[in-house]
């Protein structure tokens, strides 16, 4: 968890979602305070405050480690003019929770690594395929990178190359359980009455979000584990440009779903059939929601919500053939003809190859 929770600075003039450790460790080495006056304010014994600062110089080979300190180093010495070019702009502890979830949700999946190069401004995560292949899933500002390295949420074991892998570690993994259980706190007191009787689209699904299958616990997709299904000729249920096309759909709803955070009925706004948009959200995230009323709108009723509950939610299969009062096994079906009229809406309104995921 964050040190300093709710606060706009703490000690050092450092923001309050630097690490305690990471703070001792910047307050010592750039500002010049002892280690004993350092363990005298944090009421803790000296030799707490000495593992720490070493733990961080040892960190220092990773290089997102390394830049976060770099760009913090100027809120401890005071150097104006520096702290202009090295603080990250917009680097808060709201930006960072929620660009955690969905960084976190992604490196959560079977064979996903961060991967960031070290003259590259974004980092991008990517999975591998079944068939071997790398896909990539997201992209990831190199600011909020650098803090998830700071945290100790992603961890690097290999810093020689110029491209560095990290993958998440046992504390981002309880990270974003905390995140997680968060959001279904703020869900329990949700209102979730009916505000379109009549629609075709299922609102129960655009109100619910994701209250019957928590995120925390899911590893992967369901499109993952029915990619790795193989039908009686050896073939994969659902092939790699499937896959493409509703990760496509995921992120952009990631993408929504961080943007739109605290704006009241965006959720409404799923659904096509809606006119009210809300505004008051970034750009990227608008266009993001353009896209997925776009799409949604071309599947229809039926094959959107299955889109939507499975790429988007990460409802399991049963659960969505439950709600939708499909029988047993079908889902898998209609998900298939979902993600193959998504391939072709993609492949008609953005070209074969963009714009590309993130």
């Amino acid at each position: 968890m964050m040190s300093g929770m709710g606060n706009e600075r703490h000690a050092g003039g450092l923001p309050a979602w630097v690490p305690d450790a990471a703070r001792n460790y910047l307050v010592h080495t750039e500002g010049g305070q002892s280690i004993r006056s350092l363990a005298r304010a944090r009421d803790c014994h000296p030799s707490t405050v000495m593992r720490q600062v070493r733990r961080f110089e040892g960190r220092r080979d990773d290089p997102l480690v390394d830049a976060a300190l770099k760009a913090l180093s100027s809120r401890v010495t005071g150097d104006a003019q520096a702290r202009r070019c090295a603080e990250p702009v917009g680097l808060t502890e709201t930006r960072i929770a929620r660009e955690s979830k969905r960084v976190l949700r992604r490196l959560i999946e079977t064979g996903a690594v961060l991967a960031a190069a070290r003259d590259m401004e974004t980092a991008v995560i990517v999975r591998r395929t079944p068939e071997g292949e790398q896909m990539r899933t997201a992209i990831v500002e190199r600011d909020i990178a650098e803090a998830l390295a700071l945290q100790g949420w992603i961890a690097c074991t290999d810093v020689g190359g110029r491209i560095v892998r990290y993958t998440i570690t046992n504390a981002g993994r309880a990270e974003l359980r905390r995140l997680t259980a968060q959001d279904e706190n703020r869900a329990g007191g949700f209102d979730d009455t009916d505000q379109g009787a009549g629609s075709e689209w299922d609102r129960d699904a655009l109100h619910g979000i994701a209250r019957s299958a928590p995120r925390a616990s899911v590893q992967e997709s369901p499109l993952l584990g029915l990619s790795r299904r193989r039908t009686r000729d050896g073939k994969p249920f659902l092939a790699r440009d499937l896959v493409a096309a509703g990760e496509r759909l995921r992120e952009d709803y990631e993408i929504v779903e961080v943007g739109y955070a605290g704006i009241a009925g965006w959720r409404d706004a799923l659904d096509p059939a809606t006119s009210d948009v809300p505004s008051g959200a970034a750009r990227g995230a608008q266009e993001a929601l353009g896209r997925i009323r776009a799409a949604l709108a071309d599947l229809g009723p039926g094959l959107g919500d299955v889109a939507l509950r499975c790429c988007c939610f990460l409802e399991g299969l049963e659960q969505t053939e439950k709600t939708m009062g499909w029988s047993a096994r079908s889902g898998k079906i209609v998900l298939r003809i979902a993600l193959e009229r998504l391939k072709r809406h993609y492949a008609e309104t953005q070209g074969r190859f963009g714009p590309l995921i993130g």
